[in-house]
Parts: structure tokens; sequence; C-alpha cells
């Protein structure tokens, strides 16, 4: 049990920005295990962001309350995943051949496509997330934003279990994550994930929620080919930017089962 909690702050310190006790540290050994808590902080931050979300909402209207949303996420997460989508933006943008993708991936400075990427990627997020308050309210509405959080996690997550890792250097922060194929994880991965989702589906009395993840899956499927076909696997990066892309598919999912059903 103890063992087990040194895991879960682990993955506190290495995907958040939320202060750790001192005895948690960078263990690769930790490190490597604590993906299986990817979607559990998928719910801290979708809980803390959803408060924001939920008070901006209170104080001024749905345009602020959606903007604190994204910037308590950022904050919380000090931007790890839109740095992934912004050097996945630039390297995928601006390299012709694996080694050049990888080059770019890497390099700190950002460029046009970096740029151009997140301004859209946050216009088209803060679009989608105006309208979600119009169908939901209250403990739903926060079970909600909790779930994109989380099944984004979730299903970035499993492109671990599916694609190679294609960095050969050592010192890469996301080599420890690469090697984090096994049983145990798969298994807590899905269930923290899916539990959202199911607990949406009872109290909304709709149970078509737990058809929500399977175009996500599908929007996971067509960047996993897209990096297998450009550099032959996956990188740190491409984790992070799944995440973001597949936040946004569910949003525009919501809207738009919600616009039908």
């Amino acid at each position: 049990m103890k063992e087990e909690l040194k895991i879960f702050f682990t993955a506190i310190m290495f995907y958040t920005r939320i202060p750790c006790p001192s005895w948690v540290d960078h263990n690769p050994v930790y490190i490597n295990k604590s993906v299986r808590y990817f979607p559990l902080i998928g719910w801290i931050i979708g809980a803390l962001s959803g408060a924001g979300f939920l008070l901006g909402n209170w104080l001024v209207g749905p345009i602020f309350a959606s903007l604190l949303f994204m910037v308590t996420s950022v904050w919380l997460t000090g931007a790890f995943h839109e740095d992934g989508f912004a050097d996945v933006c630039d390297g995928f943008g601006g390299g012709w051949t694996k080694e050049q993708i990888l080059t770019i991936m890497k390099d700190s400075r950002v460029g046009t496509y970096a740029v151009v990427g997140l301004v859209l990627l946050i216009l088209v997020k803060l679009s989608l997330l105006l309208e979600i308050p119009k169908n939901h309210q209250g403990l739903l509405l926060i079970l909600i934003l909790i779930n994109g959080h989380t099944l984004s996690r979730m299903i970035a997550a499993s492109v671990i279990f599916t694609l190679d890792y294609v960095r050969e250097d050592e010192l890469s922060k996301a080599k420890p994550v690469a090697k984090s194929y096994s049983k145990t994880n798969f298994i807590l991965v899905f269930l923290f994930g899916l539990i959202p989702t199911i607990l949406i589906g009872y109290l909304s009395n709709q149970w078509l929620w737990i058809f929500i993840p399977a175009p996500l899956f599908f929007v996971k499927m067509i960047l996993a080919r897209f990096f297998k076909m450009k550099i032959g696997g996956y990188t740190g990066d491409c984790l992070g930017a799944t995440q973001q892309v597949v936040e946004v598919a569910y949003y525009l999912t919501i809207v738009v089962f919600w616009k039908f059903i």
C-alpha cells in the first residue's frame, strides 16, 4: 500500500505542478508504473478546473467560465500536454523525414505551426465549452468536464500499449513511461478512465453515454496511424498531442450528441 501511494504521488508530480511530499522523486521505476494513474490525474485536474468553471460562470458568465476552466487546467499541468501538441505541430508540420520530425520536436523554440495550432486548438475548445452548459448544470456539468480530462488521458495512455516508443536517447523524460506496458497498468488505466462515463450514464439515466468513448478511440486510431506512418511509433509529445486532440473531440462529441439525441 505504501509503495502504491508513492506511485500515485509520483504520477501527480510527473503529470502536474501540484506540490507533493518531499519523499517523492523521479524514480524511473515509479514513473513507469505511474501511467496507471494518468486517468485518475484527469479526475483531479477536471474537478479543480470544473470548480473554476462554476465559479467563473457565477461571477461573470460562460465565456469567462470557459477561459477560467482552461487557465486552471494549464496552470495545474504546467501546459504539459499543450507543449506536446505544439511540438507535434512543429515537428510534423515542418519535418519531412523521421529524423527531421524528431529533431524539430526536441527543439525548445516555438515555430509558426505550433503557434497557429495552439491558437486554433484554444478557439475550438472555447467554442465547444460555451455550448456544454446549455444542456447541463451543477454536479452533472462538473462530471462531464471531469470526464473530458479523464477519457482523454485514458486514450492517450492507450497509445503506449499499441505503438512503439521511437526515441533512442535515455535522457528523454518520457522514456520511463514508454516502458509501461504491463497487465496491471492496462487494467487500471481503463478502470479509472471509464468510471466517470458510467457514473454520468447512471446519474443522467442516459445509458447512451457508454458509447461516448467510441468516437474518441476512432480519433486515437487516426492519430496513431499517422504517428506510425511518419515516425514509426510515438514520443512523449505525441501522447500530449493525443490528449489535447481527444479532449477537444470529447467536447465536440458531447455537443453533437445532445443536439441530436
